[in-house]
């Protein structure tokens, strides 16, 4: 796993997180029935074993406050677009857990497979579009009696952007605030984050494992914003993040202001190119778009004069 992913693995490898995750973003009924105070991590060797398993993929078993248990398959989705074969995947993993769990005996008291529930966290940037369910990948039209002989799984979809921020500010729990985190598209927003977070750490016991990961993931946003190579440097001081952010304002709008003035100038010189010699090729598109301010300065002079686009840049 990459530095960000592993990061989101270590969060979620929180049961605390675990249960606010299920109670925010799942809200079911049925929720209501599980015990999350006994909640536990299981292995998943069996997928190992299958070849099938990945790193963002994580087990828990979670009992019922009725009786016997649930088992929920957490899967952290990462890439930048979805899966379309997710329910089939899920399908699959399902599979290998019940059959790990009859191996080890693991059953309900009448011999039965315990629930499954399988939840997919995506914090990719397009919203997620992928089929949530078995039905909708297989080629039967309805009311076909083959249906009866196919599967029907299906997964529970938590979209990370797909929450507005109004909505993840109403929620007082930390998976909210990660979500704020993640999708804070500026400085204003990141430091209104983690004021929050840090505000939420001061409030509730039991998390402090989990500061360093998000001072992590703060450092990251603020890399992100910056354009710089999002660096991770683990503090167990949110508030040295929260310094960093109050000293920087000055030099991101300074920074901003320089790059909307470098990609104006740039912007003029292609028209001023396109209208002199006509279509602009994509070598010297790609040359203007990397210029510097200077360059781009000497070059908007030189086309006053210069009789080809060549002559305009040497």
């Amino acid at each position: 796993m990459n530095s960000h992913d592993a990061i989101y693995h270590r969060i979620f490898s929180h049961p605390g997180m675990v249960a606010q995750l299920l109670r925010e973003f799942v809200g079911e009924p049925w929720a209501g029935d599980l015990d999350f105070d006994a909640i536990d991590r299981i292995s998943a060797k069996f997928h190992a074993e299958s070849g099938v398993q990945r790193d963002g993929d994580m087990v828990w078993r979670i009992p019922l406050r009725t009786g016997g248990e649930a088992y929920l398959l957490l899967l952290l989705e990462f890439q930048s677009t979805s899966d379309r074969w997710m329910a089939l995947r899920l399908l699959v993993y399902a599979g290998l857990l019940w059959q790990h769990l009859a191996k080890e005996n693991r059953l309900a008291p009448d011999g039965r497979l315990p629930p499954v529930f399988p939840l997919v966290l995506y914090n990719g940037g397009p919203r997620w579009a992928a089929p949530l369910d078995m039905a909708s990948l297989i080629a039967l039209p309805p009311g076909s009696p083959l249906w009866h002989w196919q599967p029907a799984m299906g997964y529970h979809l938590v979209d990370e952007g797909a929450y507005s921020n109004a909505d993840l500010k109403s929620r007082d729990t930390l998976a909210a605030l990660l979500f704020r985190l993640e999708n804070a598209p500026g400085p204003s927003e990141i430091e209104a984050a983690v004021d929050a977070v840090i505000d939420w750490f001061r409030r509730h016991d039991g998390f402090e494992a989990l500061k360093p990961l998000f001072a992590a993931l703060a450092y990251r946003a603020i890399a992100t914003v910056e354009g710089l190579p999002p660096r991770v440097r683990v503090s167990e001081n949110l508030l040295e993040v929260k310094t960093m952010l109050s000293e920087r304002p000055a030099q991101w709008k300074a920074q901003w202001t320089q790059e909307g003035r470098r990609d104006g100038v740039a912007g003029v010189l292609l028209r001023q190119m396109e209208r002199r010699f006509g279509s602009v090729p994509d070598a010297v598109r790609s040359r203007i778009a990397e210029a510097d301010s200077d360059d781009l300065e000497a070059w908007s002079l030189r086309i006053l004069d210069a009789a080809t686009i060549d002559e305009v840049l040497h």
